[in-house]
């Protein structure tokens, strides 16, 4: 059986897409600014200081008497140069925060999957994954709704994970959508479809026919409510 290519309705709904990208882009800028504002102090301290004395430390001015040595020498003892690069330094504790406020705006923004006839394809922040859900071996993920004894056979849990036995790659693939409390029935059915296309149904498959199932279950479920 042929399943043509669809995109799965995973990721975030509008509304928390908008919030979740103002949310990482205020934060980025905030910490960027916690960065660059210490670089662009120490340059205008410089500039409205001026040359002051013209001594940049002791060791220029050891021959003159302590009482002629500028105040800054004369009160660190080592010249006031020695601390010059603190500020950057401190500024760059803001970085990680900058980075993690970006990175949550391309996770919502890129986050995606696509199911192409058995193989899926999934979306992160950087990187993409594909995984024959035809051969991979599928479990069922950890999330479930309050309440569900055995989440595997009601199929209420909030993903899957296909595996693929050769290299080891995994995809987690949702089953929530766009702000809904599970995929459109539609692509339940292809998601199950994926998995049971040309797999035998005896052995260590019987747990993947299992979950497919449970998938098309939840679908009838869907049309229903």
């Amino acid at each position: 059986m042929r399943i043509e290519k669809l995109r799965l309705s995973v990721g975030a709904s509008p509304g928390q897409r908008t919030v979740s990208v103002l949310a990482g882009v205020f934060v980025a800028a905030v910490s960027a600014a916690f960065v660059v504002l210490p670089l662009v102090a120490d340059g205008l301290l410089r500039q409205l200081t001026g040359p002051g004395d013209g001594f940049a430390s002791y060791e220029q001015a050891r021959d003159l008497p302590p009482g002629m040595l500028p105040p800054a020498l004369r009160d660190s003892g080592g010249g006031a140069g020695d601390h010059s690069g603190f500020g950057p330094l401190v500024g760059l504790c803001g970085l990680p925060f900058a980075l993690l406020g970006v990175y949550l705006v391309l996770r919502v923004l890129r986050t995606a999957a696509w199911l192409d006839g058995s193989r899926a394809r999934v979306r992160g922040a950087f990187v993409s994954r594909t995984v024959d859900l035809a051969t991979a071996r599928i479990d069922a993920g950890p999330y479930c709704e309050a309440g569900d004894d055995d989440p595997r056979a009601r199929g209420h849990w909030g993903a899957i994970v296909a595996t693929d036995h050769d290299s080891g790659r995994r995809v987690t693939i949702p089953l929530r959508g766009m702000g809904l409390p599970t995929l459109p029935p539609s692509e339940l059915r292809a998601l199950a479809d994926a998995i049971t296309t040309g797999r035998p149904t005896d052995g260590r498959d019987g747990d993947a026919h299992a979950i497919a199932g449970a998938l098309r279950r939840r679908a009838e479920h869907a049309l229903e409510g």
